[in-house]
């Protein structure tokens, strides 16, 4: 589907003819035959042969009951993927700076109510109270330097830790600390600064010291301090021309945000190790694992370094991981004693691992998601389903009826295509999301209750029966040619205005081409993905185009 903002960060090397023997597998469990073929048929349609892969394992119990590889370690070499591969693991890396802060605390060493400048004393605060457990449950106010619109420019820079965080300590503060929840790598990139001033080690050491050769992790580690040497996958983005490298990324920059590099068998002996308890006392895990509470009283869903939920009715705990050239996602059920990763070597795919992981993780649990089968519903009944549907103050969903089928778009998003399963159920294709449209006492459309990987659902309220529809207006064909060109919203990512025919399109890097239609001689609209399109001239001509969408402001220059 059409997305038009260029793939954001959290978060290549050639590879040796042989990998078979980087090191062992967990055992697998001698009666699991059935259950991986279940798995496997699952999700290898997910993954093909001649494109970027992924590795997988799913432990039971403590015993592996699967571990396979799909597709490609490197496309352009055309190695194959193998399941005792490195790779990045992104956002994955928090946990572990999670763990080592809640060590340093059992130590003595710091206290999570210390506010960050008794260990970091230049930083400045804004007169606010920063303590360490702001920064652990993303609720700090700090701005995310990942998010910055130059970040993208200098990411392949390598930088010290002073030096980064001089890149964003005097950006203004985006709310009180406490006061909301918002993903942030500034905070955990500044846990890693904390770490290194009060146990007087890197971070790599202190985490490869403490963490990884205790438990056995010999191929985790901070890129680029690998203690044993690994065959790593290379990382793929996808471009114009199909899958490619992906762009240069220091690994000083995503740091304890993002940094790690492991594999999925390492990841089934971290798990192991937190079911047993070890490194941290009782407390600390069920502190790391409990849901962070607003000055509001309101749940964050997030503990320190983990996402908080539940899967088919059990607690779930997981969390997914973006950076360049890959994306990840490892999740536990408990009480079921299940565990599942999903590496992937490219940040670009249509399946992300966190679905792949969901779905496996609910057929080892023994409550696999329904394989709903497509039915007809009568125009008629769809119609009555159309309307604007609040999430928040700042988003909505809006449902529309188009040649028969019906669309929801999530503010900011693009369009996407519903499929019927019963007369008031529909569920989104690669998605195990479902949603269900709900009447009231008088039989009108009320609500609809949407749900995401077997948790509660989610009720958002009917506010608009009819979606507010921009028209859009005639202009004169040069106007439209004027504009024609590649507008670089950031390096690696350009929109290209083109005509075709009569049809008037836009086109990001690596993206289909969306038409796009004239709201007036400057400003276009799209109705396949809910953004703007702004032309600014100067008495030269076009000199940029600002993307308007998700509530942001992308200008790009013209190429």
């Amino acid at each position: 589907m059409p997305r038009l903002t260029a793939v954001s960060l959290a978060a290549l090397l050639l590879l040796p003819a042989s990998f078979s023997a980087v090191h062992a597998a967990p055992a697998a469990a001698p009666a699991s035959d059935a259950l991986a073929g279940r798995i496997d048929a699952s999700v290898r349609g997910y993954y093909k042969a001649d494109e970027p892969g992924a590795t997988i394992i799913v432990t039971r119990g403590g015993a592996t009951v699967f571990r396979k590889a799909y597709g490609l370690a490197d496309v352009a070499s055309k190695q194959p993927m193998d399941a005792a591969m490195t790779l990045r693991l992104g956002s994955i890396t928090k946990q572990f700076t999670a763990v080592a802060i809640l060590m340093l605390a059992e130590d003595g060493k710091l206290a999570l109510t210390d506010e960050i400048t008794r260990f970091l004393p230049d930083y400045p605060t804004q007169g606010k109270k920063i303590t360490i457990e702001h920064l652990l449950t993303h609720t700090s106010g700090i701005q995310s330097y990942t998010g910055k619109p130059a970040y993208a420019d200098t990411m392949d820079k390598v930088l010290t830790v002073s030096q980064m965080i001089d890149s964003f300590k005097n950006d203004p503060m985006l709310f009180s600390p406490g006061e909301r929840f918002d993903y942030n790598n500034s905070g955990y990139f500044l846990l890693g600064a904390i770490i290194e001033k009060v146990s007087g080690k890197s971070y790599a050491d202190f985490l490869a010291q403490r963490i990884f050769t205790p438990l056995g992790m010999d191929h985790t580690a901070f890129e680029g301090n690998e203690r044993v040497k690994g065959v790593r996958a290379a990382g793929h983005s996808k471009g114009d021309s199909g899958f490619g490298a992906a762009r240069p990324l220091s690994m000083t920059q995503p740091y304890a945000a993002g940094s790690l590099v492991s594999t999925v068998d390492d990841l089934a002996r971290w798990d192991k190790a937190i079911g047993a308890g070890k490194l941290l006392k009782a407390a600390s895990w069920k502190k790391a694992f409990t849901p962070y509470r607003l000055a509001s009283g309101e749940s964050t869903g997030y503990g320190y370094g983990w996402e908080l939920g539940k899967l088919q009715g059990g607690a779930k705990i997981a969390h997914g991981g973006g950076i360049n050239g890959f994306s990840t996602y490892a999740l536990s059920v408990p009480a079921h004693k299940v565990y599942v990763a999903v590496l992937s070597n490219t940040d670009s795919g249509r399946t992300h691992p966190e679905m792949v992981a969901t779905k496996i993780a609910a057929l080892a649990m023994g409550k696999p998601f329904p394989d709903h089968k497509p039915v007809t519903v009568a125009p008629a009944t769809l119609q009555q389903y159309v309307g604007v549907y609040t999430i928040d103050k700042d988003n909505t969903r809006t449902i529309r009826l188009e040649d028969g089928k019906l669309t929801m778009q999530r503010t900011g998003r693009e369009r996407i295509p519903l499929t019927a399963y019963k007369q008031n159920g529909f569920y989104l294709a690669d998605s195990l999301a479902t949603l269900e449209f709900v009447r009231n006492a008088k039989g009108e459309v009320s609500h609809l209750n949407m749900t995401n990987d077997g948790g509660d659902p989610v009720s958002h309220a009917r506010t608009a029966a009819k979606p507010l529809e921009r028209t859009a207006v005639k202009i004169a064909p040069a106007t439209f040619d004027a504009y024609l060109g590649r507008y670089e919203l950031a390096p690696g990512f350009a929109l290209e205005v083109k005509r075709d025919g009569e049809k008037m399109l836009a086109q990001g890097t690596g993206q289909p081409a969306v038409e796009i239609l004239p709201l007036s001689d400057t400003v276009f609209f799209s109705n396949m993905v809910d953004a703007e399109f702004h032309f600014e001239k100067n008495a030269d001509g076009v000199v940029q185009m600002v993307l308007h969408q998700g509530g942001q402001k992308m200008p790009g220059k013209r190429l």
